[in-house]
């Protein structure tokens, strides 16, 4: 039996896209593994998510060789050790309400001749999934998103290469820090969950974490400044998630309008923490916000092996006909979960059993 499949990136692009469609190239080609199979693959990438399955014109060869990647041993030898996505990605969603575009690109799946299509998303891109699966489309899901906010799996590609990067970035503004005795206000990603900044606060020894889990009160952050400043310390640093805000407040917003999922724009809660430190003491402060530093750079280990992990799984997965389903990582092994189960909650920080909700830090304890 022959198979054509399709695989594409969708959303943020991040380290360990190109780790999983390495080695699901591998696997999938694998030439001793056909006769246990019984299924000899095409394998067929699109180039820049969702849209490249709706700008694609079928019927005209120009317009195939733009928006698909023929994918082999060969084209794919070198890509585990890179970042970002080569197929490209967009944040085009296909159903949005003021443009649905659901019908082209189920026209252009059919008209491909795709058997399968395996879709490398976080939240949102895997909802577009799920809906193409609901439609009799034959879809595989694979985790991906810095923030792990996805449920039902314990790990997403590249979460832990964001918080290396975190880290890292905190440790080079400790020296400048130290140096000029400066309060570093720094923010990283994080909407609506803030694992990178609880885990990316303790592994940099920040001494405030802000998540969005939980509102602040920018008095008690000042407090705590105050109190390292007098312990001794001559510098500080206060990392805070984009989606964190001050009680009664609303997330503080990077641009007006939203993106076709109908997220705002959040960005700038570092700064505004900065300037109302820097009006209410006498204490020297800079922001820097890491953005698109913390999507860049090559994977690190983890994030190729999972990357590894989740392809070869998403193979198997089509073999065995488990559509309609993402891998997962559970209790330590490579597993799959229905992805209408994934999509029912976020996976956000447990406040009562990791935040300190008073000095604003992780909560260490024996559970």
């Amino acid at each position: 039996m022959k198979m054509k499949v399709g695989v594409l990136s969708a959303g943020g692009d991040c380290p360990g896209i190109n780790s999983t469609i390495h080695w699901l190239v591998n696997s999938a080609l694998d030439k001793d593994l056909v006769p246990r199979r019984g299924v000899m693959f095409d394998i067929v990438g699109i180039i820049d998510g969702w849209k490249g399955l709706v700008e694609i014109k079928p019927e005209k060869p120009e317009s195939v060789k733009q928006w698909i990647m023929p994918l082999n041993l060969d084209n794919v030898r070198t890509w585990d050790r890179y970042g970002g996505t080569r197929l490209g990605t967009t944040r085009l969603n296909p159903f949005d309400p003021q443009k649905d575009e659901s019908a082209v690109l189920m026209e252009n799946y059919q008209k491909l001749g795709l058997d399968a299509l395996v879709v490398i998303g976080g939240f949102d891109n895997l909802g577009v999934a799920y809906k193409l699966y609901k439609q009799g489309f034959k879809v595989v899901g694979i985790p991906k998103t810095i923030d792990r906010d996805l449920s039902e799996t314990e790990y997403t590609l590249g979460f832990d290469s964001a918080l290396n990067t975190i880290t890292s970035d905190i440790d080079r503004l400790r020296t400048t820090a130290g140096s000029h005795s400066r309060i570093f206000v720094v923010e990283c990603m994080g909407r609506k969950a803030g694992w990178l900044a609880l885990e990316g606060g303790e592994a940099s020894g920040s001494a405030v974490i802000l998540i969005p889990e939980h509102d602040f009160l920018l008095e008690r952050v000042i407090e705590i400044l105050k109190q390292q400043r007098q312990s001794g310390k001559r510098y500080s640093i206060v990392l805070v998630a984009e989606g964190a805000k001050p009680r009664g407040m609303a997330e503080i917003y990077e641009k007006r309008g939203r993106d076709g999922f109908g997220h705002t724009y959040l960005g700038g809660i570092g700064g505004f923490i900065a300037e109302e430190i820097q009006k209410q003491t006498d204490m020297e402060v800079r922001y820097v916000a890491l953005r698109h530093l913390q999507r860049g750079g090559p994977p690190t280990a983890h994030d190729r092996r999972m990357g590894r992990k989740f392809g070869i799984a998403a193979v198997d997965m089509i073999v065995n006909e488990d559509f309609g389903r993402m891998t997962s990582l559970k209790h330590g092994e490579i597993t799959s979960v229905p992805l209408k189960k994934a999509l029912e909650r976020l996976s956000l920080v447990n406040v009562e059993k990791f935040y300190n909700t008073k000095d604003y830090k992780s909560l260490d304890k024996i559970l």
